[in-house]
């Protein structure tokens, strides 16, 4: 029996799914599911850069990702990069968020953490803006509260005190300003091109552009680091499919409050591995956090229910 076959005897055993009307909820499911990766990564690389540089961590791990996108495509992957008809406009959107790394890495070794953190989350704030204007989405008044809620979360969970403009203020709020940006591209390009393609270009673009100065710091990794590595790459893998795909099935403005998950998935990971205890306002931000998630949710089942009607 040939594959074809089979594949469309198993998907008319399914039961019949409206794609339009769970698409949202899917992209919500996979966007989060993807920022609790990318906690687990960032808790990862925070074992890692304390005896390896963190060029050769995000080489290694960018080298590990493409690697993953040549088993999905095999070696027409190269061929398909170079002919994408979108390839400008990807390589755009790598740079973008390479450059916003940077800026964030350069904020932190001058910031608290918590100041550092509460500049970063403007992203969502920028990020619903820059949708209404780019992508000409239609924000209701339920997804700007929610944004609204999940930054006022972030605040109160991270405590922020003494903050004057300084240069590394400014470089954490360029940050957030092109993390947005690279965000509203990506679902611009998420349309119109294959996930793992788009993953090979910001890949082999971070590739080209880490090398020389993770072969000029480079630190021979013991085994417990290997795996470290290799782990790193797989999780940073799959956060970036898991995040690439929501962005196909949702506006900007419905995922943007979901990034401050991110937050709630930090503390609890600070928690399990380095015993840091969360104070009460920890808990309070949280809470706020998880209420923009849930007004988000609530106000696109009301939609739906309403277009039924």
């Amino acid at each position: 029996m040939s594959l074809e076959r089979v594949s469309s005897r198993f998907a008319s055993a399914l039961p019949l799914v409206h794609p339009v009307k769970n698409s949202t909820s899917y992209g919500i499911l996979l966007t989060v599911f993807a920022y609790m990766l990318f906690t687990a990564h960032d808790s990862t690389v925070k074992l890692l850069v304390a005896s390896i540089p963190v060029w050769q961590v995000l080489f290694i791990r960018s080298c590990t990702i493409l690697a993953g996108c040549f088993l999905f495509e095999g070696p027409s992957l190269v061929q398909k990069v170079a002919r994408s008809p979108i390839i400008k406009p990807m390589i755009l959107r790598s740079i973008l968020i390479l450059i916003a790394w940077i800026s964030y890495y350069s904020a932190a070794r001058y910031l608290q953490l918590a100041e550092v953190t509460t500049l970063y989350y403007a992203a969502p704030i920028v990020g619903t803006i820059l949708a209404t204007i780019v992508l000409r989405e239609k924000v209701t008044f339920a997804r700007w509260m929610a944004v609204g809620v999940g930054f006022c979360g972030v605040v109160i969970a991270s405590n922020p005190v003494g903050l004057s403009i300084s240069w590394p203020v400014y470089l954490a709020l360029q940050a957030a300003v092109l993390w947005a940006s690279g965000m509203v591209l990506l679902r611009k390009t998420a349309l119109h091109e294959k996930s793992h393609i788009q993953m090979a270009v910001s890949n082999i673009l971070f590739i080209l552009l880490t090398a020389a100065m993770a072969i000029a710091h480079w630190q021979t990794p013991t085994p417990f680091q290997i795996v470290l590595l290799a782990l790193t790459g797989l999780i940073a893998g799959a956060g970036q499919l898991a995040l690439f795909e929501g962005m196909r099935q949702a506006p900007v403005s419905v995922l943007a409050p979901f990034e401050y998950t991110s937050l709630v998935w930090a503390f609890l990971l600070g928690y399990l591995i380095w015993g840091d205890v969360p104070g009460a306002n920890t808990f309070i931000g949280a809470v706020l956090i998880l209420s923009a998630g849930l007004i988000i949710i609530v106000s696109e089942r009301m939609k739906r229910r309403t277009a039924v009607v």
